[in-house]
C-alpha cells in the first residue's frame, strides 16, 4: 500500500497506472520520425536485402576454449602442504634468535642472552625421533656458532684497537727436531704413494719434523691449522693455479701463520703469509692508519703467489725459493757464492744460513706437505673444517662504522670482523671493500639508504618493532626525541623498516693526546739515538731478516 498525500493506493494499482503513463508516452510519439531517423528509406532497405543477405553467422565449437584454463586454477595444489613438525621447530628457534639479535643491538644484553637461550633450548628439546632431524641439528651447530660470535664480540667493550694471534712459526722454527729411524720406510713408502707438483725428499730433517707433527703437542698444531684451512683453501687453491705454482704451496701459509690472517711474529710480519712491510709494498700490499692489506686474505696469497713465483724464476729451484721466502734471496745468494753449491741440503749442512729457522722452514713445510696428503696415517682424517669464508663484497663510497654494517644485516659486529680482518678501525674509509655475509648486500643498501652518507660513520640504524615510539627510543638510545624525529623526517617508519638513530656507536673516538713531558721527551729522545746507533749494523747482516717478512 503506498500512501499518497492523503489517498492511500495500493501498490498494483499504482504500478499499473506507471504502464499505461508509459504506453501513453510510447505511443503518443512520433513514430514516423522516430524510424526515420534511425532507419533507411523503405526503397533502400528492400533493394540491400534483396542484393546482399545477410550471412548466417560463424558456428562456434564447443572446445573451441577447451584448452584456455586459467593459469591460477592450474597452479593450485588440490591439498596445500602443511608445515612439518621439523618447520615448526626451526621457526621458534628462528623467531627466539631473532628476538635475541635485537634485544642486543638495543644494548639489552641481558635479555639478548634470555632469547639465546631459549633459541638453543627450542632445538636441543626437539624430540629424537622428529623427522628430518638432521636439518635441527645442523641449525643448532649454525646457530651455537651465531651466539658465540655474539657472547665474544669485542664491541661492547669499546675498543677499537684490533687483536692479534700469535704465529706459530716462532715457537717451532727455532727447535731440534729428534729423528726416529724407524720412520724413514714409513716415509719413503708415502712419498713413492704420493702425487706432488712439489718436490718431496726424505731426509732426517723431513723425519724430524713429521716426529715432532706425531706427537700431542705438534698434531694440536698442525691439526688446527688443517681445520682454518677450510675458510681459505678454495680461495688460495684458484689463485696458486691461476700463477701456474704448485699447489702443495699452500702449507707455506700454514707454516707462517696457521691461517689466521690476523698473526703477527715477533719480527714484525703479518697475515696469513706473513709478509714485512717493505715486501708487502712491493707487491702492491698497503697500509694505512685503518687498514693493511697483509691481513686480507686474497690480496696476501695474490701477493705471495707472484713473491713466491719470482723467487722460483730466479733460483730455479722450489727449496732454494723456499728458503729465500724465508731469510731472503739476499740471503741464500751470499750462502750459495760462499759455498759454491745451489742446493738446499748443501748448505743446511754446511750451516750456510745464519738462522736455524730457515734450516727448518724447508723441511717443516715438506713434512706438512707429507701429513696432509697421507692424513689418515695420522690420524687427522676425521678433522671437521671450518666452512669457507663465502662473502659479498660493497665499495663503500663514504668512511661508513663497520657497527652500522653489522646492525643493517643483523650478525655480530665480530662476524664482519672476520670478513674484514685488514681492516684496523671500526671505521672503514670511503673506498674500501666491505665484505659482508654472502645474501646480505641488499639488506646492507636497504638500510644504508635511511642513514645521510655523511652520516654511516657517526649514526645508529634499528628496525622498528610494533608499539615503538620515538619517545621510547629516545630513552633507549639516550637521545633526544626531536633529533630521532628530525633525522626521520617527522614520521616514525612501520614496524619492520629501518629508522636512523642520531646516536654513534662506541669505539670511534680517539682519546685525546696527552702532553709530553719534558722527562719523557728527554727518555724519547735518548730511546731513539740508542735504536739508530743500534741499526748501523753491517749490510749482509740485514739480509739474513725475512726477506718476505721483515
Amino acid at each position: 500500500m503506498r500512501t499518497t498525500g492523503n489517498l492511500r493506493v495500493p501498490v498494483g494499482v499504482a504500478v499499473a497506472t506507471g504502464i499505461v503513463f508509459l504506453a501513453s508516452c510510447a505511443t503518443t510519439s512520433r513514430p514516423q520520425q522516430f524510424r526515420t531517423f534511425f532507419l533507411p528509406p523503405q526503397n533502400h532497405l528492400a533493394a540491400s536485402t534483396a542484393a546482399d543477405p545477410v550471412p548466417d553467422p560463424p558456428q562456434l565449437h564447443s572446445d573451441l576454449y577447451a584448452n584456455e584454463v586459467p593459469a591460477i586454477t592450474t597452479s593450485i595444489p588440490d591439498v596445500l602442504p602443511r608445515p612439518s613438525d621439523t618447520d615448526f621447530i626451526l621457526k621458534r628457534a628462528e623467531d627466539r634468535l631473532t628476538a635475541g639479535r635485537l634485544a642486543y643491538q638495543s644494548g639489552q644484553i641481558a635479555e639478548a642472552r634470555r632469547e639465546f637461550n631459549r633459541a638453543l633450548e627450542v632445538l636441543l628439546t626437539a624430540p629424537e625421533n622428529t623427522p628430518d632431524r638432521s636439518r635441527i641439528e645442523h641449525r643448532l651447530e649454525d646457530m651455537v656458532d651465531a651466539i658465540y660470535r655474539y657472547d665474544v664480540d669485542p664491541s661492547a667493550a669499546e675498543d677499537d684497537k684490533p687483536a692479534y694471534d700469535k704465529a706459530p712459526r716462532d715457537g717451532i722454527l727455532e727447535m731440534t727436531f729428534p729423528v726416529d729411524p724407524s720412520l724413514r720406510s714409513k716415509i719413503k713408502e708415502q712419498i713413492h704413494a704420493t702425487t706432488s707438483q712439489l718436490p718431496l725428499e726424505e731426509s732426517d730433517a723431513v723425519l724430524g719434523a713429521i716426529n715432532f707433527f706425531s706427537s700431542e703437542r705438534g698434531k694440536r698444531i698442525i691439526a688446527a691449522g688443517l681445520r682454518r684451512q677450510g675458510r681459505y683453501k678454495a680461495m688460495i687453491e684458484r689463485i696458486l693455479a691461476e700463477e701456474g705454482l704448485p699447489q702443495e704451496l699452500i702449507f707455506v701459509a700454514q707454516a707462517e701463520s696457521g691461517f689466521s690472517p690476523r698473526a703477527v711474529s715477533n719480527k714484525a710480519c703479518v697475515g696469513l703469509w706473513q709478509f714485512a712491510k717493505f715486501r708487502g709494498n712491493e707487491y702492491g700490499l698497503h697500509q694505512t692508519p685503518s687498514t693493511d692489506d697483509r691481513m686480507d686474505p686474497e690480496k696476501a696469497t695474490r701477493a705471495a703467489a707472484r713473491h713466491l713465483h719470482d723467487l722460483y724464476e730466479h733460483f730455479g729451484d722450489w727449496y732454494l725459493a723456499l728458503a729465500a721466502y724465508d731469510c731472503g734471496p739476499g740471503c741464500v745468494d751470499h750462502a750459495v757464492m760462499r759455498t759454491g753449491y745451489a742446493d738446499f741440503w748443501a748448505l743446511r749442512r754446511l750451516h750456510a744460513f745464519p738462522q736455524r729457522e730457515t734450516d727448518n722452514y724447508v723441511p717443516v713445510i715438506v713434512a706438512m706437505t707429507i701429513i696432509a696428503k697421507n692424513a689418515k696415517a695420522y690420524g687427522l682424517d676425521n678433522l671437521e673444517l671450518d666452512r669457507p669464508m663465502e662473502f659479498d663484497t660493497l665499495e663503500l663510497q663514504t668512511s661508513t662504522h663497520l657497527a652500522l654494517a653489522a646492525d643493517a644485516v643483523e650478525r655480530p659486529l665480530a662476524e664482519l670482523k672476520d670478513l674484514n680482518p685488514g681492516l684496523l678501525r671500526s671505521v672503514a674509509p670511503a673506498g674500501y671493500s666491505l665484505h659482508v655475509p654472502k645474501g646480505t648486500l641488499a639488506a646492507l643498501e636497504s638500510a644504508f639508504a635511511v642513514i645521510p652518507a655523511n652520516r654511516r660513520d657517526s649514526w645508529r640504524v634499528h628496525r622498528i618493532r610494533d608499539g615503538e615510539t620515538f619517545a621510547g627510543l629516545a630513552k633507549q638510545f639516550s637521545a633526544q626525541t626531536a633529533l630521532l624525529s628530525s633525522a626521520n623526517h617527522e614520521e616514525l617508519p612501520a614496524a619492520g623498516e629501518w629508522a636512523a638513530i642520531p646516536v654513534a656507536y662506541p669505539g670511534d673516538r680517539t682519546a685525546p693526546a696527552k702532553k709530553t713531558t719534558t722527562k719523557a721527551a728527554a727518555r724519547k729522545k735518548s730511546t731513539t739515538t740508542t735504536a739508530s746507533h743500534k741499526s748501523k749494523a753491517p749490510a749482509h747482516r740485514a739480509q739474513t731478516s725475512k726477506a718476505h717478512s721483515s
